[in-house]
């Protein structure tokens, strides 16, 4: 095996091993390979080939990512943000999207967990709370409506 060939072996096989641990989107894997001292030629034919294999996934990792930061209470917005910072784009940000009434309950979760079942008291505390919830990367729409309160759905404030 030639020299080109052992520099793309040794990085098609360190990134298999880093996605072994876990999944990674092509862009950190890039740079993961390259910060280990990876030529640049070398680290891309091992991600074709991790690709062509089915190891490395931007779909994939966008899912798993997008599942784990919804379990921890982050809205749409905000995983699609971070996963834009990964590099991904297109199709790839569909694993962000919830449909509405996913987002709604998982907004009036967050609300719950840290507010409790106390109702809002004034504008100032539903101004505070509707900014918690669009920290948090929900639609400053649906922010609105939980902590007002809107009839056709009460969500228990």
């Amino acid at each position: 095996m030639d020299s080109e060939g052992a520099e793309t072996g040794a990085a098609y096989a360190q990134g298999l091993r880093l996605l072994a641990r876990r999944e990674h989107s092509r862009r950190e894997l890039y740079r993961k390979l390259g910060d280990r001292g990876h030529p640049e030629a070398a680290v891309a034919l091992a991600l074709d080939r991790l690709e062509t294999e089915g190891a490395l996934s931007d779909r994939r990792f966008a899912e798993e990512y997008a599942r784990s930061r919804f379990a921890k209470g982050y809205g749409p917005r905000r995983v699609a943000a971070e996963l834009a910072g990964h590099g991904l784009t297109g199709p790839d940000l569909e694993a962000a999207r919830l449909e509405r009434s996913a987002e709604r309950e998982l907004a009036a979760a967050q609300l719950r967990r840290r507010f409790g079942a106390i109702p809002a008291n004034g504008s100032t505390e539903q101004a505070r709370r509707a900014r918690y919830l669009q920290r948090r990367g929900f639609d400053p729409d649906l922010c609105a409506e939980l902590v007002q309160g809107n009839p056709e759905e009460d969500p228990g404030f």
